[in-house]
């Protein structure tokens, strides 16, 4: 399967665990990582005081099932120190999420595909768009405008 991931960071040292993260991906059973983006600095999202995202997105081809992967991807964020304790968009270590699968449309009570707000999120949208820009992703259109149409404000190159 062809899968698209968002990932972000704003705890610690976010680009080192973004980096880390893209790494432990690629080295998944039966994973290929194929395409990344480059690192984003965006506002964040959510209570007051916290500090900027570093995000990025990649695509990988993999066998693992949708909630094999989702696992998978919650293990690494377990690894690099993610706790969740319910609060909504809270500071985090490391978020993976799954974007996009090729050729399938999910609704679990564990996971949704496409993304559910992946058409809201410009941290989300301009990365991929870095490596993806024609992808269409049914429901929503194509990634180069979806992005276009929300810009890139709160957004600019990690440095």
């Amino acid at each position: 399967m062809r899968v698209y991931l968002g990932l972000g960071a704003n705890l610690g040292a976010p680009a080192v665990q973004v980096e880390r993260a893209l790494m432990l991906i690629a080295a998944l059973p039966d994973t290929r990582l194929v395409a990344r983006s480059s690192l984003y600095r965006s506002d964040p999202v959510g209570p007051a005081g916290q500090p900027d995202y570093c995000n990025a997105a990649c695509m990988i081809d993999t066998t693992l099932e949708p909630l094999a992967l989702l696992d998978a991807m919650q293990a690494i964020e377990v690894d690099a120190g993610r706790i969740r304790d319910g609060i909504r968009w809270a500071a985090r270590l490391l978020d993976i999420d799954l974007l996009h699968i090729e050729g399938l449309s999910l609704s679990t009570p564990r996971l949704r595909l496409p993304h559910p707000h992946l058409q809201e999120r410009n941290w989300v949208l301009v990365p991929l768009a870095d490596f993806a820009p024609t992808l269409d992703i049914p429901g929503l259109g194509v990634v180069s405008e979806l992005a276009e149409r929300l810009g890139r404000s709160g957004l600019r190159a990690w440095s």
